[in-house]
């Protein structure tokens, strides 16, 4: 999948302030920036979302960056390389400090390692077998086999101020969140408002933005209207519906750029299933191919989405690693009403079943007309789908691992490692087999020439054998179908002039790269 380039740059605010000092008046610039939900986290261990990662990054940093285009360089790290094959060295920058002025060491970077293994996020590091301080400024790093993506996983560890962050406690960080990152906090008012301001001390200059405050504004039109009255200058998942409207508006533009967000329906392969009476008919391929079969992606696609996304081929886009030259789920499984029909009375379920399908209604674009259209598709093959659609600051928790509750779940993942291996190893892995990983395996999927392939991937020093080992594994996944993908998102921003706007290929909003006139 070929990213797009954007459409326009532009849209923006400018705020005054008194310099004291002099009396003078110099215009200071800020951002309001309207996006589609609430943070649920300040504290990069508490959990993963989309909305909660955007902050992580304003506040915290890594030791390794990804770039906007999913490039991997030096962050708190300013080099590394490795000892052996299984030993990483890493020298960290010097004269970085937190938001408190406390000296970032290599003590807070084997602090945070350590502290995720103990987490709910046991992922972030579930290739490190052991950190340990060389000196101050250098830290070394051991895996378990040799593995060729460390750098690429790290950027996902966001560094922590070990004092402080021991002496505030877990509980206390997600609203006294202190890292080394562009920005610190101000003011976070839930469901209204989250206001950061410029940390002029930051090791990578200071931010060119010196206030951003974040909106969260749950329905979509309510965010355009916000955008076009100038209560926000940015706005995040324009509405499919009102792109023209906006394109058509003097004084604002319309940025789009597909989206490695990848919209998919993973289905529960136990035995017996929460919301399916006697035996769980998933369990059987021919089953899963059937509601495969059942699903119009390009009716989905031009109805109601509008022309604004991209079908998936597979589950990772053609930029990663992983991805299989010339393999389209869609023509692989193409919808064939008879067809699954037919599989379903060959797997024994001639007259369907009926089960319940968890989904959002803010999380992703157009969520909730989606669970409709595929209520409406699956009937056609006797397959019927209650809907449990729910906010997405309940629906983390009603789906989590281990999934009490669920049969059929409509989910997103993205890839920004560029590595189908950390998608796989989270959503296909045997849970409860492999430390760190299988952690949001919510349809218990167990395949253990799978398990063999992820764990042979990650015991290679070569990104080649590692893309080899790789495609093995989707090709079986694809085959097995434990998880049905989608489509991609169209990431779509609606900007006032006046902003410079470059959407990042990971969806990330960062103020940092932003500037206004």
């Amino acid at each position: 999948m070929k990213f797009l380039s954007r459409t326009a740059l532009r849209a923006g605010a400018v705020g005054l302030a008194v310099l004291a000092a002099t009396g003078a008046v110099a215009q200071e610039k800020s951002v309001t920036i309207g996006i589609t939900a609430d943070p649920s986290h300040l504290y990069p261990l508490a959990g993963e979302e989309l909305s909660s990662n955007i902050m992580y990054y304003h506040l915290y940093d890594p030791l390794v960056k990804r770039t906007a285009e999913l490039e991997f360089v030096p962050g708190l790290a300013e080099s590394w390389e490795n000892v052996d094959d299984t030993t990483w060295r890493f020298k960290l920058r010097e004269g970085v400090t937190f938001h408190n002025g406390n000296a970032f060491t290599a003590d807070d970077v084997v602090f945070t390692v350590n502290k995720a293994k103990e987490s709910i996020r046991p992922d972030l590091v579930a290739n490190i077998a052991e950190i340990r301080k060389i000196d101050d400024l250098t830290v070394e790093i051991t895996t378990p086999a040799p593995y060729a993506v460390l750098p690429n996983d790290l950027a996902e560890v966001l560094i922590l101020d070990e004092e402080y962050t021991t002496e505030t406690g877990d509980e206390q960080m997600d609203l006294k969140p202190m890292g080394t990152g562009p920005y610190k906090l101000d003011e976070w008012i839930k469901e209204e408002k989250l206001v950061l301001s410029a940390f002029d001390d930051y090791w990578a200059g200071a931010p060119k933005i010196k206030q951003v405050t974040f909106r969260p504004i749950t329905n979509p039109a309510t965010r355009t209207a916000a955008l076009l009255t100038g209560e926000v200058d940015v706005i995040q998942d324009l509405a499919v519906r009102d792109v023209e409207r906006v394109r058509n508006e003097d004084g604002f533009e319309v940025i789009t750029r597909p989206s490695l967000l990848n919209v998919v329906l993973a289905m529960d392969t136990r035995a017996k299933s929460p919301t399916i009476e006697g035996d769980n008919p998933m369990t059987d391929q021919r089953v899963r191919e059937a509601i495969a079969r059942a699903i119009d992606v390009d009716a989905i696609n031009k109805i109601v989405m509008n022309g604004l996304a991209t079908p998936s081929e597979q589950f990772v886009p053609a930029s990663h690693t992983g991805y299989v030259e010339g393999m389209n789920f869609r023509e692989m499984y193409p919808m064939d009403i008879e067809k699954a029909k037919a599989l379903l009375a060959e797997a024994g379920y001639p007259d369907g079943f009926t089960m319940t399908l968890d989904a959002t209604n803010n999380r992703y674009v157009n969520d909730a007309q989606i669970a409709q259209a595929l209520a409406s598709m699956l009937a056609k093959i006797g397959v019927t789908l209650n809907l449990n659609i729910m906010p997405k600051s309940n629906f983390w928790g009603y789906i989590r691992v281990p999934t009490e509750n669920s049969s059929f779940i409509m989910s997103g993942w993205d890839v920004p490692a560029g590595d189908a291996g950390s998608m796989y190893g989270a959503l296909f892995y045997t849970r409860d087999k492999r430390e760190g990983y299988g952690q949001v395996n919510r349809g218990s999927y167990s395949n253990p020439e799978l398990d063999k392939l992820i764990d042979a991937a990650d015991s290679t020093p070569s990104l080649e054998k590692r893309d080899a080992i790789l495609q093995d594994a989707t090709k079986l996944l694809m085959a097995d179908i434990p998880m049905i993908p989608l489509h991609y998102e169209q990431d779509i921003y609606g900007v006032r002039d006046g902003v410079t706007l470059v959407p990042r290929t990971d969806k990330f909003i960062w103020a940092y790269d932003m500037d206004v006139e």
